[in-house]
């Protein structure tokens, strides 16, 4: 009886693995074939929606390729789309089975159907087989002359993918002018999109000058772009940015014509027009036109502060830029671009830099309480740019440098560590840019001297001491405390400070400093393992032993007051920017010829993350170097972009 029911369950689990075993042969794929065959309307369309989210998620659904081109012939709209995007997809591995949907494509881009027509011909040209465009002729002539402004300006996007495809077949079946003359239609967006495939096809054949824009045509451009979506404007715009007028009374006319569009709520169409503008100066002679037109364009700049912080940022990228043409433009409005506290730290850094280039002096002191405030956020490097800030506008002008000092030493006061190290490096160079006006700070600044750690700081800081000795009383034990964890600096800049700063203090106080500056050289010659430091140590121990007056004249010397060097971009470099203004390369603040792969091979730029700016110049550097030890200066007025990057689209 026992071995009669183990029997009978033995035979059961068998046929439970063979049915499962048979499914999982079928798999889901078996199963989406069974139901794009099936004789009823909705499970094929489901099928087919299954298929699309498979296809997806990355799933391969090829195998059902003949099976959902079954399904193409219906009336359906949702279907049709459906199987068109499927067809799309799987073109290129299977361009032999493609060219049986021809014959539906051609049938419907004759649907009585405008949208049917336009999907067909816009599939038939996304398809990108050679196979078929041998078929698409026809159809893409019949639908560039439809009545239909939808469906031609979907055929005036095709005859773009057709000359990428084949040159020769758009050129020889009469296509590009075709699209040419399509720059004459009723339709505004027919006009947008025209002028959106020339500068496309343009671009895809460099030197032949397909086509380029001329006076008869800028009127009806002119009458679009009104018209138009963005999009539409957004192309018109930039080919007529890069427009020649042939006389100033046409510039004139174009620039008060498209005044409008810095009204536009689309970001990209108030900075492309900005961008034309621009590029129109050098055609407009007349001051009181110019002087409009840049008064022009403050508010929407302002508007574009109050979008998304994405937004922000790419408006503040282009509008360093467009400062860099126009310093003035935005300096009665310095408040717009005060830090809120929701601001992303990205948006902080650029509205810090905004700020900063738009500073005039009567407007320093509103600025100065500004970041006085930034300087005590949480965040460390926004913190550290904010107080670089105050610094910068100390040097820039003189008669805001006492009131930036002063909230410097508030700042210092706090006693927070990393505030304290910033501090002293920017008071290093205050001190720099005005020797012997500030020596009252210099007994402040050595109470917090216990927090001081970092290398820069205790640079920046050993410098003062040994520049001011004679202002501080207690400076033998400030310095000898310094010489006694010499060998523990691994800084060599903190070592050769220390080196320089004790035979100061000897040259200034010889019975003080004497013991000092034999300890620092000592240890400097005979433990120190660094060759520079021991290089310089044996320099000054023989000027001091041969000729004390050459060892003043050396280690005494006046040096030079710190300046702040141009934070400007390169003359070559912000005419090739603001020419391609609220793009990609004004964002990245390099031109598109260094990483679109199309120019960048055009102009023989290598496609590798090394390659530099040829015959241009980055944004210069910081302040000047920082007392005798050649540290760099703690005032960061570079303005480096992004690496170079390759982008293909």
């Amino acid at each position: 009886m026992m071995n009669a029911a183990l029997q009978t369950n033995f035979a059961r689990l068998q046929i439970m693995k063979r049915k499962v075993l048979a499914a999982l042969r079928k798999g889901e794929n078996y199963e989406l074939k069974t139901e794009l065959n099936s004789e009823y309307k909705e499970r094929r369309k489901e099928a087919v929606r299954r298929v699309i989210a498979n296809m997806t998620v990355g799933k391969d659904v090829s195998g059902l390729f003949t099976d959902v081109l079954k399904n193409m012939h219906t009336d359906d709209l949702e279907i049709k789309k459906l199987i068109y995007l499927y067809l799309i997809n799987y073109a290129k591995t299977q361009p032999d089975l493609v060219i049986l949907a021809v014959n539906t494509f051609v049938k419907d881009a004759e649907d009585t159907n405008p949208l049917i027509r336009a999907l067909a011909i816009r599939t038939m040209g996304c398809l990108h087989v050679q196979e078929v465009l041998d078929h698409l002729s026809d159809p893409l002539r019949k639908c560039l002359k439809d009545p239909s402004p939808y469906v031609r300006k979907t055929a005036v996007m095709c005859v773009a993918k057709v000359y990428d495809l084949s040159p020769t077949t758009a050129e020889e079946n009469g296509f590009v002018e075709d699209v040419r003359r399509a720059l004459s239609d009723s339709n505004p967006m027919v006009i947008s999109n025209a002028v959106t495939v020339l500068t496309e096809i343009n671009e895809m054949a460099p030197g032949q000058n397909v086509w380029r824009l001329d006076a008869k045509s800028v009127p009806t451009l002119l009458a679009a772009v009104n018209e138009c979506v963005e999009w539409g404007q957004i192309a018109i715009l930039e080919a007529l940015a890069d427009y020649t007028p042939k006389t100033e009374k046409e510039a004139e006319s174009i620039c008060e014509r498209l005044l409008p569009r810095l009204q536009h709520a689309n970001g990209s169409v108030v900075l492309t027009t900005v961008r034309l503008l621009l590029n129109y100066e050098k055609y407009v002679h007349r001051a009181d036109l110019l002087s409009q037109f840049t008064k022009k364009m403050v508010p929407p700049l302002i508007t574009l502060l109050s979008s998304e912080p994405e937004i922000q940022y790419v408006a503040l990228r282009n509008i360093n830029i467009i400062l860099q043409r126009h310093p003035k433009l935005l300096s009665k409005e310095i408040r717009v671009f005060f830090c809120k506290y929701n601001d992303p730290i990205y948006v902080k850094y650029e509205k810090l830099d905004v700020l900063v280039r738009i500073c005039s002096e009567r407007n320093t002191e509103p600025l100065l309480n500004e970041l006085k405030e930034y300087a005590r956020e949480v965040d460390v490097d926004f913190v550290r740019r904010a107080i670089q800030a105050i610094g910068r506008l100390a040097i820039r002008y003189e008669s805001s440098a006492d009131k930036a000092v002063k909230v410097l030493v508030e700042l210092l006061q706090l006693k927070v560590n990393s505030v304290v190290q910033d501090v002293v490096v920017v008071l290093r160079d205050v001190f720099r840019r005005y020797p012997r006006n500030f020596a009252d700070v210099v007994p402040t600044l050595c109470e917090h001297i216990d927090y001081v750690n970092e290398p820069d700081a205790k640079a920046a800081l050993i410098w003062i001491l040994g520049e001011y000795s004679e202002h501080i009383s207690n400076i033998s034990n400030l310095l000898g405390t310094c010489i006694e964890s010499f060998l523990e600096e691994e800084d060599e800049g903190v070592q050769l400070a220390l080196v320089n700063s004790a035979v100061k203090f000897f040259l200034k106080r010889p019975q003080q400093g004497q013991a000092l500056v034999l300890k620092a050289l000592q240890t400097a010659t005979e433990k120190c393992a660094n060759p520079d430091v021991r290089d310089r140590a044996y320099i000054y121990w023989r000027l001091l032993s041969a000729d004390p007056n050459a060892a003043r004249t050396v280690a005494l010397v006046e040096m030079p007051p710190v300046e702040l060097e141009s934070a400007n971009l390169s003359a070559p470099l912000l005419e090739e920017l603001v020419a391609e203004l609220g793009s990609v390369a004004s964002v990245l603040q390099k031109p598109s010829r260094l990483f679109v792969y199309k120019k960048a091979d055009k102009a023989g730029v290598p496609r590798d993350s090394e390659m530099a700016y040829t015959g241009l110049d980055d944004a210069e550097g910081g302040a000047a170097s920082a007392g005798d030890n050649g540290t760099t200066g703690g005032i960061d007025t570079s303005n480096e972009g992004e690496p170079e990057l390759l982008i293909s689209f």
